[in-house]
């Protein structure tokens, strides 16, 4: 791999501004999944490097709250124009550590790099109220205040932009913050982290820990009593487990869990917008993504003719090394991913499912999967009701509208949904009656910076991004004026 800032490549956590090992010297391979090469090795902290990092950000806090909203969207815009100009160097690093092709890398780092701008200028807008008093002889005013250190954990699919979603609007409303990223994906994290310091960030306002056991830094994170934000992005178990941990300190808390998004394609759709939408929502990232179709129920009428476009776009992917010319589904993360997809579709065929296209590991390497589509598919299969995270469309069948909303809420998650209608009525009718925090209507792409992102039921707690973001990292003061 070679990036022309070679700075960029980094094995040490970040605390306080400087690069820190793991005292006894620990560290932990990270591979290219593509090829199995060891890139480097990174330091492997423990609870004692989480708490300096923690003691570093509470230090840190006092300073950078005083800050005024314009002087942190100063630095912040320079942290943007640093990430921006670099993109070339961390898609590359992205793919090299995460396997995704290096379009969608670069246009990951373009996404992650929207936060940064977004909240930037955001930092600048967190009102407060004077409220109508029900007494002549005092006033109401409500100011908002940052909550403090905020402590986060991102995972491994979107390496950039997970961390920038959640540092960004933190750090605009005045917080700091400690976050551990996956240890599949550390490197994106601490490039981040090396542009933050040529930014001018000041000491300890960004920091970030490095280790292969995420429940040991987890439970510091979520029970220690000078955090006083967490955030978490992952399966919803774990976001459970750590719910839970943050109890004992009452911490405000994010969630952004798990999905098992339905896209409905009605028979008054525009076939090829459907096929060119469910392509992009499933196969993107080798569907290794939360907000993926993991279910496309298709109207009896038009099933027929949507499947023959569908296949005729699935079958033309390009599988292989994502620094490859072209190349559009890169590898799974790891050995886990592959063997939970080949025991979803083998378990969906003995239950009656019809393997279409694909099917089996693709002859790239061991982490590659074919692009496959699974019809006659049922509700009572695993892949109904899992996440599926690989490259593979489990197909389903409807009759009516009322039938299609009764699949598609038939899940304790409710992240994202998508459904594909010429119909202005039935578009308010669906969007409404969809049990989902985010609804894409004829799009398979719906996630923006300027834009809500959040889920209902068991997907999470709390949105990311749009100007709801930052109201998760403040503090709501009520100030009463006496004796006027």
């Amino acid at each position: 791999m070679r990036l022309s800032q070679q700075n960029l490549l980094q094995n040490k956590s970040f605390i306080n501004n400087e690069w820190v090992s793991e005292q006894s010297g620990k560290t932990f391979e990270v591979t290219n999944p593509a090829t199995g090469d060891v890139i480097t090795r990174v330091a492997n902290c423990t609870p004692k490097e989480t708490e300096q990092a923690i003691e570093a950000a509470t230090k840190a806090f006092e300073v950078w709250r005083k800050k005024t909203a314009k002087e942190r969207s100063a630095i912040m815009r320079k942290w943007f124009n640093l990430v921006n100009d670099s993109r070339n160097d961390l898609a590359l690093l992205m793919t090299t550590e995460q396997g995704k092709p290096l379009a969608e890398a670069k246009g990951e780092i373009t996404y992650g790099a929207s936060f940064i701008e977004w909240f930037a200028e955001e930092a600048r807008r967190v009102y407060g109220d004077v409220i109508p008093t029900p007494l002549n002889d005092r006033r109401i005013v409500v100011i908002k205040q940052p909550i403090g250190v905020v402590a986060a954990i991102t995972p491994w699919n979107f390496p950039i932009s997970m961390i920038t979603r959640k540092i960004s609007p933190a750090i605009a409303a005045g917080c700091t913050v400690v976050l551990k990223p996956a240890a599949q994906t550390p490197l994106s994290a601490l490039a981040l982290a090396y542009l933050s310091k040529e930014a001018g960030f000041p000491d300890g306002v960004i920091n970030i820990i490095t280790s292969d056991n995420a429940a040991e830094i987890g439970k510091v994170m979520t029970e220690h009593p000078l955090v006083q934000k967490f955030s978490f992005t992952g399966s919803t178990g774990v976001g459970k487990m750590l719910m839970q941990q943050c109890a004992s300190t009452v911490k405000k808390v994010s969630l952004e869990l798990g999905g098992n998004a339905p896209l409905i394609v009605f028979d008054d759709a525009n076939i090829q917008q459907a096929v060119k939408g469910a392509l992009a929502s499933k196969y993107r990232n080798a569907g290794q993504t939360c907000v993926c179709a993991n279910r496309i129920y298709v109207q009896d009428q038009i099933y027929n003719q949507f499947i023959q476009e569908y296949k005729k776009a699935v079958t033309s992917l390009k599988v292989g090394e994502g620094t490859q010319p072209g190349v559009e589904i890169g590898p799974l993360i790891d050995e886990k991913a592959i063997e939970k997809i080949n025991r979803l579709v083998h378990e969906a065929v003995g239950k009656g499912a019809e393997i279409t296209t694909g099917g089996n590991n693709h002859m790239a390497g061991k982490l590659f999967f074919q692009p496959t589509i699974v019809e006659n598919c049922n509700q009572e299969m695993a892949l109904s009701k899992e996440e599926i995270f690989g490259p593979v469309s489990a197909i389903y069948k409807f009759d009516t509208e009322e039938e299609a909303i009764r699949f598609a809420n038939d899940t304790e998650y409710g992240l994202a949904s998508y459904f594909f209608t010429q119909n202005l009525a039935r578009a308010w009718r669906v969007a409404e009656a969809l049990d989902y925090g985010i609804v894409g209507i004829n799009e398979g792409v719906v996630s923006h910076a300027e834009a809500p992102f959040g889920g209902m039921k068991e997907s999470g707690i709390g949105r990311e991004g749009s100007k709801y973001g930052i109201e998760e990292y403040v503090e709501i003061k009520y100030l009463c004026l006496g004796g006027m």
